[in-house]
Formats: C-alpha cells, structure tokens, sequence
C-alpha cells in the first residue's frame, strides 16, 4: 500500500481564463432586458417575462456548461516526488499536536 504514487492537484485558472465569458453573457442578459423594454406595454407585459424567462433559462445551462468546462481544463494534478509525499504525509500526522521536550 505503500508504494501508491501520491498526486498534487493544482488549479491554474485565473480570471482573465473566464473574462470572456462573463462579458458574453452580460451583454446577452442586457440584450434580454432591452427587448423586455421594447415588449413592455400594458397588453404586452406577459410577453416581456416570457422573453426574460426563456433567455434566462436557454442561457444558463450554457454558462454553466462553459465555466466548468473552462475550470476543468485547467485542473492539474502532477505527480509527487517521494520527499514531497513523505514531507506532507508528516505535516498531515503532526499538525495538531505540540511537541514535548523531556528533560
């Protein structure tokens, strides 16, 4: 069991990964308010929530879908080298407890 090689995930996504896709969807939910705008009258207004409604909903599982995406693709996990997983492995065993000098 003890001969398992010992991984280091390490995440490199930054903002500047994700930019892009938050101002797409900015520019697509104020594209959504200004067509609800147009739509809003006093005989129209169901349709100005519908509208709001369906861009909402059709656009999310997208975003989602590309946020998880993007973080995924940026996941990495290296393998440890066994003075590193041996170093870990005490800081693991020996993070809650003080040492006792006796003399």
């Amino acid at each position: 069991m003890e001969n398992q090689q010992k991984y280091r995930m390490i995440c490199t996504l930054t903002f500047g990964d994700i930019y892009g896709q938050i101002i797409v969807w900015l520019g697509v939910i104020f594209i959504s308010l200004a067509s609800t705008l147009a739509l809003w009258s006093s005989t129209r207004q169901i349709y100005a929530f519908a509208t709001v409604a369906i861009v909402l909903v059709l656009s999310l599982p997208f975003l989602l879908f590309a946020f998880v995406t993007t973080l995924f693709n940026h996941i990495e996990f290296v393998p440890m080298e066994q003075t590193e997983s041996s170093k870990s492995s005490n800081r693991a065993k020996f993070s809650g407890k003080t040492a006792q000098v006796s003399s």
